[in-house]
């Protein structure tokens, strides 16, 4: 007895989040008859920046050599990381995408290097892709079946007025000639973007939405031209900026129909990545929840200008300026991340591009070493389990336990994502599927008086006949940070750390399977997919 007071002492002196750890019971219903959106197959993407090593930020440099101009594509981990994706979409652009001169055609600019200058956009001059380099990054991109979006120079030619104002016509010789060197090689690009935050206010530097409109109707005419011969044709986005709703509003009524296929806006909602209450807005739901505004207003100047675009996130990385050290290419970082990429989806994003796959603190492989950050696994998963259609999810939980499903990818069934961002609350899930709670009510079945094992193996309909005496199992994929530091860069899948073999291969993504009928349930602070193999939708096709 007095042994087992002593023990009962040293749990609360040395483990009182044990002692604190609550439980709250949450029940879903996940709307399985229709799809309410739709994504793209490479719905994740992550860029390819211009940043220069000595672009710095907070007394630090996080770039290193991981530019478009002088990323090691050699480098085995980079290509692994790549093709562990199968088709990953990257979109090469950012910052200094809008001083970059191609070296083709009767460029009249020497070609040089980006170098620091004061009076330069962001610091920096005006920089040069080589065309020898070009070829490199389309013999990488052909490897590693990289689909591609490429961001264009908007502001050659025109003239600098006022503190950030751009004005006159763009000058689109150059990138006609990049354009037609492109095809001429057989480079398949997906689809090309036209400049970088130009947009409203701009950063850096704006264009008039008006004048925007009409340059990008001359793209799309270059476009026409250059690819009538050449399959497929490339898609447009624009603007590439972040979302101004009478600018964005203008944009699509200047362009026209069916001339800018997709808008693309960039997100930055956690602030800089100097803010030292970025893992407090991580972890905050009312702070995860203010983004949704811009994902429904940019909606609905869709619907109301463009009906014929789609939306993408060209670009988010969290936190702006390089991203949070020690944060943004931690653990935590993926509450923000997977709960983001569950948002978009519902709003009918297309397309989310993280910022980026390589460089600063944000990007999803280390820029020094190439070894996958937790974020990189976080989308990973996202990419192998989570398919294009978006179901539904009603619950009556905490908002501090997100949810988000959609119809299993390449194969039948539903993906449940499930991120609890409570330090102390474990929550027990009741998932079921409406078409059985419909059935249930018609069959005037009093569930209150049933078990809850009961009730969660009745809740599901089953694909195929299966025996009675058969063991149905689901899969699960549980995150959580090594020793339990947020701040760790190391991420644990059911308990074991993911990294990279010994011949740098990623490593295998392995569920445990749980029996169906056990109660499903997420751990402070934690992350977790769930497949329900064989789970019936209706609505997914």
């Amino acid at each position: 007895m007095g042994f087992q007071i002593s023990l009962f002492i040293l749990l609360l002196v040395f483990s009182p989040s044990i002692l604190a750890q609550n439980a709250d019971d949450v029940r879903l219903v996940i709307h399985t008859n229709t799809t309410t959106a739709e994504t793209d197959d490479n719905y994740v993407c992550a860029t390819l920046d211009w940043w220069p090593h000595d672009k710095c930020n907070y007394n630090q440099c996080p770039w290193e050599y991981s530019s478009v101009i002088n990323l090691d594509l050699s480098h085995p981990f980079l290509a692994n990381a790549v093709q562990a994706f199968k088709n990953f979409r990257l979109r090469l652009g950012g910052s200094l995408q809008d001083q970059v001169l191609y070296e083709v055609g009767n460029l009249k600019s020497p070609c040089k290097q980006f170098e620091k200058d004061k009076s330069g956009l962001f610091g920096f001059s005006k920089g040069c892709l080589h065309m020898k380099r070009w070829d490199e990054l389309n013999n990488f991109f052909k490897m590693t079946g990289a689909v591609v979006t490429f961001g264009l120079n908007a502001l050659h030619g025109r003239q600098h007025f006022g503190k950030d104002s751009w004005q006159g016509d763009w000058d689109s010789s150059n990138a006609h000639d990049f354009i037609k060197y492109t095809i001429t090689k057989g480079y398949l690009i997906d689809s090309w973007e036209f400049g970088n935050e130009l947009s409203g206010k701009g950063i850096g530097a704006s264009v008039g939405a008006e004048q925007y409109g009409k340059d990008v109707v001359r793209l799309n005419s270059i476009i026409d031209e250059l690819y009538k011969n050449f399959q497929p044709k490339p898609i447009i986005l624009a603007p590439g900026g972040f979302y101004d709703k009478s600018w964005f509003d203008k944009l699509l009524q200047v362009s026209g129909p069916r001339v800018v296929n997709a808008l693309s806006h960039h997100i930055y909602n956690l602030g800089s990545g100097n803010d030292h209450n970025l893992i407090n807005k991580i972890l905050d739901p009312d702070h995860l929840n203010k983004v949704s505004a811009t994902f429904g207003n940019l909606s609905l100047s869709i619907q109301m200008n463009g009906p014929w675009a789609s939306a993408w996130v060209g670009e988010s990385g969290g936190a702006y300026n390089s991203g949070g050290p020690h944060v943004s290419d931690t653990f935590v970082d993926s509450f923000w991340y997977l709960d983001q990429l569950g948002m978009a989806a519902k709003y009918s994003t297309k397309v989310y591009c993280r910022q980026t796959l390589i460089g600063g603190n944000y990007g999803l492989l280390n820029a020094s070493t190439f070894v996958p950050n937790p974020d990189y696994y976080s989308a990973l998963l996202w990419h192998r389990l989570m398919g294009k259609g978006v179901l539904d999810v009603d619950g009556n939980g905490s908002p501090y336990l997100r949810s988000y499903a959609h119809c299993s990818k390449g194969r039948a069934g539903v993906t449940l994502l499930l991120i609890n961002l409570s330090n102390q609350t474990m929550f027990n899930v009741d998932a079921k599927s409406s078409s059985n709670v419909e059935l249930q009510l018609k069959e005037k079945v009093d569930t209150r008086k049933r078990s809850f094992a009961h009730g969660l193996k009745g809740s599901f309909s089953w694909v195929g006949n299966k025996a009675s005496d058969e063991r149905l199992f689901r899969e699960e994929y549980h995150l959580t940070p090594e020793a339990g530091n947020l701040q760790s860069r190391t991420m644990l899948l059911n308990g074991q750390a993911l990294q990279l073999t010994e011949r740098g291969d990623i490593p295998s993504l392995s569920p445990v399977p749980r029996d169906i009928n056990s109660p499903i349930t997420i751990s402070p602070l934690s992350i977790k997919f769930i497949v329900f193999t064989n789970f019936n939708t209706p609505g997914c096709k």
